[in-house]
């Protein structure tokens, strides 16, 4: 049996736009001093590239490796932006616990509800940290409520907030019984100044108007009684959710949440194979999944580097494993731990652990890796795109570096795929959630590969897998004029419809082909819009 590490905790940072989810990560590595050793203190640790900087949002998943207080820990930060949404679902899948960012003065928004919802399905604990107390923001007994109602999240407080705004002063520990006192470090320069007292001291007590200070006490009577109770099980199995509240900008209440995260969140879990089978992690099977491919990480070489979570068994270098999906033999050799473009080689790892490896072997995103070539992970989700466009390459003598980056950048699945039955063109079909996808592959291949590239929209805009490929012949027959079949990265038959109506016109003529099968059957069964 493979030794088991319980000091390794993998987690996920999720959050609508703009809630602070990138600054609570360059907060958490300056806890363990990570990024001060490594990085000058303008430099964003995850935010790397133009891109990004410019808008001031992640585009891309980022994976940092540090070490703190006796644990390793694989801090996995996911793009807020609803565009990318497939990327934060595949980063999900490596995660095994969830830290949700949460804007004070903006409550729960649509993206954090979607991310929730997949963190759902896999039983993913949440711990919630309420961000930007420093600003005027909903009162707290609102956003716990909040949290509560559209989320079904049950919520327990493991500190309270001292007043708040420009008057926020630091927050109670309910567990310790302590008051935590900040005082304010701009911009997070540094680690935040605390005072800890009782919560009787005179010098708490002092330090605030009689009646905030008494309503203070009243919310933290009320807490106690009135609130859910603190349970461990509920939190591992992502029924109840601690909530911490700071200020990622000001640097107030990180300590705290890293700790408790630490103390409360679960060490690396057993994964699902694709028969509905658990792959224990002390298994001596050596597997993981590839959840991430990234080109150009180091553009003097032009490098390839491919992201895998370690799901069982143990990793030792040179090991020889099968890429389960081509049956492929390959030895690991030049793997990696990561942080931001920074690598380090790894001679051996556990589960849990996110390795990298540079390769141009033919890895894809959700591969499964292992020493037993029979065993497959359960599947990485799959979303059906939104919009569809061709990409044309503006430059013909410029045609081989645009067809090189172009293969690359599928690679890694900025954007999905798809060739037409009787394609004439050289280029295949791209789909994408928005249109922030389209802009990030056009930066790319002008940064990347000095390619000037324009788009051309596409006459599809709705798209549908087809389950069953029993229904594939029957399916194509009724498409008419209606739609086309296409296939995906992976070979897989899909449909493409000019538009809803579209869509739904052939599903009426598909019925009444179907020997009285339902529409239900039809939509859920013939044709997906997601495949997991």
């Amino acid at each position: 049996m493979t030794k088991l590490r319980e000091d390794i905790r993998n987690v996920a940072i999720i959050a609508h736009v703009d809630h602070g989810k990138t600054t609570l990560v360059d907060e958490l590595l300056k806890q363990s001093q990570t990024l001060d050793e490594r990085t000058h203190l303008d430099e964003r640790a995850m935010d790397s590239n133009d891109i990004e900087k410019e808008r001031g949002i992640s585009v891309t998943s980022s994976v940092m490796q540090f070490n703190y207080d006796g644990y390793c820990i694989n801090i996995l930060d996911t793009p807020g932006h609803q565009d990318f949404s497939e990327d934060t679902y595949r980063t999900l899948m490596a995660a095994d616990s969830a830290v949700m960012v949460v804007d004070a003065a903006k409550g729960i928004e649509s993206q954090t509800i979607k991310l929730f919802e997949i963190c759902k399905k896999r039983n993913i604990p949440i711990f919630t940290f309420i961000n930007k107390l420093d600003r005027p923001g909903k009162n707290p007994i609102e956003l716990l409520d909040q949290i509560e109602e559209v989320l079904g999240l049950k919520t327990y407080p493991l500190n309270w907030p001292i007043d708040s705004g420009e008057f926020f002063k630091g927050v109670y520990d309910r567990l310790e019984k302590e008051v935590h006192l900040f005082q304010r470090a701009i911009g997070g320069a540094n680690k935040a100044t605390v005072s800890v007292h009782n919560l009787t001291d005179d010098s708490f007590k002092n330090m605030m108007d009689e009646p905030v200070y008494n309503s203070f006490m009243d919310e933290i009577d009320l807490l106690d009684n009135a609130h859910f109770d603190f349970n461990q099980e509920e939190i591992k199995n992502g029924i109840l959710t601690p909530v911490y509240f700071g200020s990622a900008y000001n640097n107030f209440g990180i300590e705290l949440l890293l700790k408790g995260f630490l103390k409360y969140s679960n060490p690396p879990l057993p994964r699902e194979t694709s028969n509905d089978e658990i792959l224990a992690v002390d298994s001596p099977i050596f597997s993981a999944f590839i959840f991430k491919i990234q080109t150009n990480m180091n553009p003097m070489h032009r490098d390839r580097m491919v992201f895998a979570r370690i799901c069982s068994g143990k990793f030792e270098r040179n090991i020889k494993i099968y890429n389960t999906r081509t049956k492929r033999e390959v030895r690991l050799a030049n793997v990696h731990s990561i942080f931001g473009k920074e690598r380090e080689i790894v001679e051996e790892s556990y589960p849990g652990d996110i390795i990298g490896f540079i390769t141009n072997i033919d890895f894809a995103i959700g591969d499964t890796i292992s020493t037993n070539s029979s065993i497959i992970l359960k599947r990485i989700p799959q979303f059906s795109p939104e919009i569809f466009s061709y990409v044309n390459n503006v430059q013909s003598s410029k045609y081989k570096s645009f067809r090189k980056g172009l293969d690359h950048l599928i690679a890694e699945n900025v954007v999905q795929t798809f060739n037409l039955e009787h394609q004439i063109r050289p280029v295949p079909l791209l789909g994408a959630l928005g249109n922030l996808q389209f802009e990030v592959l056009q930066y790319r291949l002008k940064e990347e590969y000095g390619v000037e590239t324009s788009l051309e929209e596409s006459q599809w805009n709705v798209m549908r897998w087809i389950k069953d490929p029993i229904d594939s012949e029957i399916l194509k027959s009724y498409l008419s004029s209606v739609g086309t079949v296409a296939t995906d990265s992976r070979g897989k038959q899909v449909v493409l419809f000019k538009n809803q109506w579209n869509l739904n016109s052939f599903v009426e003529k598909y019925m009444s082909a179907c020997d009285g099968r339902s529409t239900e059957r039809i939509i859920d069964s013939a044709l997906e819009k997601e495949r997991f």
